[in-house]
């Protein structure tokens, strides 16, 4: 222990001279004091009650680009700004890298895959999982969303008491659904998060994930991680093995799944060979295939399809029940607005059966405009993943749509930056620009989208001008898939189920998990990761 401590003390003074004789090409952008030399405004971020009151804070005192303190007296380029980010995820993409001390948790948890890679290594894992994502191969897994939304919605009319009511905590039953579609989706296989429920296994193993990863990293763990940006791989690989949280959290969960993901690609790779997996429409069976018509060269390794199989598991289902449960939060807190999804959903009801079908097709689903606002309000309202941390790999300069003024009172309308330049890309900042979603930006609107102007003022994002799914080459490559799941699950327990807040007055607080934002109960952290709501049946 002494040795680590006397090593890190020594990385932070080569680092503090290394940073003296190195002069900032943002020192004339405007920001916050540091209040530490160590963290700067790093750990501070990650600590702050709720997500956004810094950040926004922040936006309000400077403009959408702003400077703050990094590790060890470094200075970090923020923005909100929508053209900066355009420019940095989309316009320039590979040659804003991932910063070590992010991405490196991701590698221990789950691998060499697409979230963790870059450059050609990045276009090569892109280019073999593509085939896997088109639009019309989505669009058929809508029946398999239907199916275990429907699942779930009969467990809860099953076990609604006399009354008519009961209270759940809607951020466990989601991930469980969604976690069984994944399996279903993705790898043709049954996880039986429904069925087993608390009993799951797998449920136990992602439960609590995003805030085990990061909500609240004791000062050590911070130190640490900060060194990391500085390190060779070689010794970074080496962190994997601490005996002691996060790491241990994070090596157990890969562990866990890789027995999974064993069985799985066994499973895959016999069916294939087999010839009893020529229409087969999962995920895994579609990657499987295209990487064998691959050059040799240029193939994904038993290693790095294991990693994509994790990845799938994870944002597949955690990130999509996190907007989930906030959605509903907000319908129990808009009942009125809930009410008119709902009548939405019933005249569609009505015109697919007097048609002669008995479900939904993806048309159908599209055609909600009432449902799908509030799918697109609560992406942006509530921002699931907060920021991205990129690198400059070579000097540039970052374009902005709305100049600041600097320090010296002079107006900035672009931002020379050097190669190593720490950017964060601060998603729930560029949700709350008013000159881009209106004056009442820090509002749940989902009538915003209906005016004629939303969001068309910028160019950025994947969907919906959004930076839900972030943007360009790096993109989120299964956003269609989550849509689709989204308003399918959406659709099925608003036409079924009422919901409503708890019966005990309680505040949901937005809390930062690292990058990742989670619910919480205030006052009652120690339940972890929280959303009770009430649900009672929707009487036609």
């Amino acid at each position: 222990m002494l040795l680590t401590l006397a090593s890190l003390l020594v990385l932070v003074v080569l680092v503090f001279f290394y940073r003296l004789f190195r002069r900032s090409t943002i020192a004339h952008i405007k920001g916050p004091s540091s209040p530490s030399f160590l963290f700067g405004h790093e750990r501070a971020l990650e600590i702050q009650n709720e997500v956004g009151d810094l950040e926004f804070k922040w936006q309000r005192d400077y403009g959408p680009t702003w400077r703050i303190a990094g590790n060890f007296g470094s200075d970090i380029l923020m923005t909100a700004d929508p053209k900066a980010l355009h420019h940095v995820l989309q316009k320039s993409g590979y040659n804003y890298v991932r910063r070590v001390s992010q991405n490196q948790l991701g590698k221990i948890m789950t691998g060499p895959g697409i979230v963790t890679s870059d450059g050609p290594d990045h276009h090569r894992h892109r280019k073999i999982m593509t085939p896997a994502f088109g639009t019309a191969h989505l669009r058929s897994f809508v029946p398999t969303f239907q199916h275990f939304a429907n699942k779930l919605s009969e467990k809860w009319k099953a076990q609604l008491p006399n009354d008519g009511e009961m209270e759940v905590m809607v951020n466990k039953w989601v991930s469980r659904v969604t976690l069984d579609i994944i399996g279903e989706a993705a790898f043709d296989y049954d996880y039986g998060a429904l069925n087993e429920g608390d009993s799951s296994a797998l449920c136990k193993a992602y439960d609590n994930i995003f805030k085990d990863m990061g909500h609240n990293p004791s000062f050590l763990f911070a130190l640490v991680r900060a060194t990391w940006d500085y390190l060779p791989q070689i010794v970074l690989d080496a962190f994997r093995y601490i005996p002691a949280d996060p790491f241990t959290r994070l090596r157990s969960l890969n562990d866990f799944f890789f027995d999974y993901g064993k069985q799985i690609l066994r499973e895959q790779r016999a069916a294939i060979n087999a010839g009893a997996c020529k229409d087969s429409k999962d995920i895994m069976s579609i990657l499987i295939k295209a990487n064998a018509s691959e050059d040799p060269k240029t193939r994904l390794s038993d290693a790095e399809l294991m990693a994509e199989m994790f990845t799938l598991t994870l944002a597949g289902h955690e990130s999509t029940a996190a907007s989930l449960t906030f959605l509903f939060y907000e319908l129990a807190r808009h009942p009125e607005y809930q009410d008119r999804m709902r009548d939405e959903i019933r005249q569609l009801r009505a015109d697919v059966t007097a048609r002669g079908d008995d479900a939904f097709n993806p048309d159908d689903l599209d055609s909600l405009t009432v449902t799908m606002n509030a799918i697109k309000e609560t992406f942006r309202y509530h921002s699931i993943v907060q920021y991205l941390s990129r690198v400059a790999a070579k000097d540039d300069v970052i374009p902005l749509m709305h100049p600041v003024t600097s320090t010296k009172g002079e107006t900035v309308k672009e931002v020379p930056i050097r190669a190593g330049q720490v950017v964060i890309t601060a998603f729930s900042g560029y949700h709350r620009l008013t000159d881009v979603w209106g004056d009442d930006a820090d509002v749940w609107n989902p009538d915003r989208w209906t005016r004629p102007d939303m969001g068309k003022q910028t160019n950025v994002g994947v969907f919906a001008n959004l930076m839900t799914f972030s943007g360009g080459i790096r993109g989120c490559i299964g956003y269609k898939f989550t849509i689709l799941e989204m308003q399918a699950i959406v659709v099925e327990f608003i036409e079924n189920f009422r919901f409503s807040p708890p019966a005990e007055q309680v505040v949901i607080k937005r809390a930062p998990a690292g990058a990742i934002m989670v619910p919480m109960i205030a006052g009652k952290e120690e339940l972890n990761v929280a959303m009770p709501l009430r649900i009672s049946l929707a009487h036609k």
